[in-house]
């Protein structure tokens, strides 16, 4: 029986970058695909960034798959008003995604695009996992006219659960990144991370590091972390810092997993955004949209040899040649798609 995957295309340049990976997952294995709507596209037409329809849809899915949400169109500063972006919180919070995985590899045929040195970036191969239903992002808001309050919350277990994720991801070491020099909700991630690590994970180093210290050595060392382990805010701005080690932000994908047991299906997506600049003229980078593809096939479907297929399809592309706008290239999307599908064995 073929997996259900529900499709997200969203806005900007997500119906662009979607419909070739779509091709490409097609190319690999069979596929059922149910498409909805999210953020700006489902405001203009429902009034909210996500029915209740469409988050049963994803519940019943075996793996959720989205572009991107967003745009100038619908940017508001009134409380009052839908923000596409409550689209992506709400299929988080709802299908219980607590645990993002980024993985940053920059590929040794793109060293030289990246913004730092070669020697800098040679070698680096690191995992952010970032709790995601938690935290500021999702914490009590107020506002009146002349103040605003948004509340950080954690909770022990909230915090042991994307630990131990962490944890079980690594292959020596933990950098558990907070301000615990400064926030109360930091120093009890502090004491929860090191209590599991001493009662289940003593053979993994474990290394607390304050968050501004972390983004000035993902730049100086990047070599110098394996995994690293933080909260929801940190983690959305650690990630999108280490994207650029790999050269550009149109490379890096990223997975949200839930709960095992009963399973959750995950939820699989680009780093970057809807691109609003460039939507309609060809020009968007549908990689990571296609190594996001190749994260579903991994962690939500259990199909490795496929993934694997894919991700090599990419890199053996780039390692021939192919550079898109956002490489200094001139490849728009649909040669993109055809070097990588051309490349796929």
């Amino acid at each position: 029986m073929a997996a259900k995957i529900v499709i997200l295309p969203g806005d900007g340049i997500g119906p662009e970058i979607m419909a070739p990976t779509l091709t490409l997952l097609d190319a690999v294995g069979e596929f059922e695909y149910e498409r909805h709507l999210i953020g700006g596209a489902s405001i203009d037409a429902h009034g909210v960034a996500l029915t209740d329809d469409v988050l049963a849809a994803c519940r019943a899915s075996d793996a959720v798959l989205l572009a991107a949400v967003g745009g100038p169109r619908w940017d508001t500063t009134d409380p009052d008003r839908p923000r596409p972006e409550q689209g992506l919180l709400g299929l988080r919070k709802g299908l219980g995604l607590y645990a993002n995985l980024r993985p940053v590899k920059p590929l040794p045929a793109l060293y030289d695009a990246s913004p730092l040195r070669r020697e800098r970036i040679e070698g680096t191969d690191l995992l952010v996992v970032r709790e995601l239903t938690g935290g500021i992002y999702f914490g009590e808001k107020t506002r009146t006219e002349r103040s605003a309050s948004d509340l950080c919350v954690y909770t022990t277990e909230e915090i042991e659960r994307i630990a131990r994720t962490a944890f079980l991801a690594a292959r020596a070491k933990v950098s558990s990144v907070d301000k615990a020099n400064v926030l109360e909700t930091s120093r009890l991630w502090r004491e929860v991370v090191s209590a599991l690590h001493a009662r289940e994970f003593p053979h993994i180093q474990l290394e607390h590091v304050l968050v501004d210290n972390a983004a000035m050595q993902l730049i100086a060392s990047p070599r110098h972390f394996d995994t690293i382990l933080t909260e929801n805010m940190f983690g959305d701005i650690l990630s999108d810092e280490a994207a650029m080690l790999s050269g550009s932000i149109g490379l890096l994908p990223s997975a949200s997993l839930g709960a095992s047991d009963p399973p959750t299906p995950g939820l699989f997506e680009p780093v970057h955004g809807s691109a609003p600049d460039i939507a309609g003229t060809g020009a968007a980078n549908p990689l990571a949209m296609f190594l996001s593809a190749a994260m579903m096939l991994r962690h939500g479907l259990g199909l490795e040899s496929e993934a694997a297929a894919v991700e090599s399809a990419v890199e053996r592309a780039l390692d021939a040649g192919l550079r898109t706008a956002d490489l200094g290239g001139q490849a728009g999307t649909s040669e993109a798609t055809r070097a990588v599908l051309a490349n796929l064995e």
